[in-house]
């Protein structure tokens, strides 16, 4: 499918995104609106259509006619469908419920030159504020065309949001570490670690989260079986053959998203391996990926939908005071995290260890309070 360009991308229909995903207009319409009666497969179709060809879904119209609407951008770039599928679904119902037009931006490009290119097209709009969700939330080029353009964005996963900026996040740190934790209660000793896209602070993070719960249990990080991954599908399966191929290999991975998690149960079952009899599997994130793999994924869930909303919530905020004059500060909301034990993990072969998290449910919530505050 060919990308419109941005001087057709206005006429883009409904009924364009309709024969792109192969489903009806009335089924577009039903997931632009955020109705539940779609199959999160036919979701996820109509969801990627609208990321490819750029639609911006009017859930404003009469607003914009008037002309008082406020209109978003969302500049997107991420290497996971299913992770930008979840964030396009929470942007979407926050536009709806505020009365906003959410405008869609591609940049795929990791040059400067052309970051800042397609931020900058923002600026011949009448977009009033920008989201930027990862990996977009940490280039320094689209932050700084939006500064130079006086719009206000707000970043989403950014570990190290800069003074005067809006930020949402998770506490990745403290996520990873409770993973860690649930694998080292299980009996697991010898984990490996796929880490995630260097460009990305919450890679950082989670390996740090992970490195921390090794040294309480004594266990030095730097004896550790850790491949660098990307957050993309391909990425995990290269780091997770690199994991198995070694002398002694990891009798856990812990991959540092679903795609590779699912990635790294690919190639044990390639290998007549049984998850999670012979190799344990866990990712991070929850996507709709962690349970559309067999065995489902043992994963920390990152509310990634709300997350969305919260980040347009907070620029709604921030667009409402500049416009009253007021100066800005830092406003960052932390969201919980939650580790969801599914069948991908077990304790090792001729160990006993206990099966943390499962007396709940399979569940225990962890991170900041669900409404912190701003601070």
């Amino acid at each position: 499918m060919s990308r419109p360009s941005r001087r057709s991308r206005g006429t883009v229909t409904v009924q364009d995104v309709a024969r792109a995903a192969g489903v009806s207009a009335m089924t577009v319409s039903r997931v632009v609106n955020g109705g539940t009666n779609v199959r999160e497969s036919t979701r996820e179709a109509v969801l990627a259509a609208i990321a490819q060809l750029n639609y911006s879904p009017n859930s404003a119209a009469r607003s914009l006619a008037a002309g008082d609407a406020t209109q978003i951008g969302l500049l997107y770039s991420n290497p996971s469908a299913a992770y930008l599928s979840q964030f396009l679904i929470g942007a979407l119902a926050a536009a709806r419920r505020a009365g906003c037009h959410l405008v869609l931006e591609a940049c795929e490009s990791e040059r400067p030159d052309e970051q800042a290119e397609a931020t900058r097209s923002f600026a011949s709009t009448s977009v009033e504020g920008v989201i930027l969700p990862p990996p977009l939330s940490e280039a320094a080029p689209v932050r700084a065309e939006l500064e130079a353009a006086g719009i206000p964005w707000v970043s989403v996963a950014m570990g190290l949001p800069p003074a005067r900026s809006l930020n949402v996040r998770i506490d990745d740190f403290e996520g990873a570490a409770a993973m860690t934790r649930h694998l080292l209660g299980l009996g697991h000793r010898r984990i490996g670690f796929i880490r995630g896209n260097p460009n990305q602070t919450s890679s950082a993070e989670r390996f740090r989260g992970f490195a921390a719960a090794l040294e309480e249990a004594g266990i030095d990080v730097k004896t550790v079986a850790v491949e660098q991954g990307y957050f993309t599908f391909r990425s995990g399966i290269v780091a997770a053959e690199r994991l198995l191929d070694r002398p002694e290999p990891p009798t856990a991975i812990f991959a540092s998203n679903d795609d590779m998690a699912a990635a790294a149960v690919g190639v044990a079952h390639r290998r007549g391996l049984h998850v999670p009899q012979d190799l344990s599997v866990v990712g991070f994130d929850d996507t709709s990926l962690a349970t559309t793999v067999w065995p489902e994924l043992t994963t920390v869930r990152q509310p990634i939908s709300a997350m969305a909303e919260e980040a347009l919530t907070l620029l709604l905020a921030r667009i409402r005071a500049h416009r009253s004059a007021e100066s800005d500060k830092l406003e960052e909301q932390v969201l919980d995290y939650e580790l969801i034990v599914r069948e991908s993990s077990a304790p090792p072969k001729g160990a006993t260890g206990i099966a943390s998290g499962r007396g709940n449910g399979g569940r225990r919530a962890g991170g900041a309070a669900s409404n912190p505050g701003l601070r």
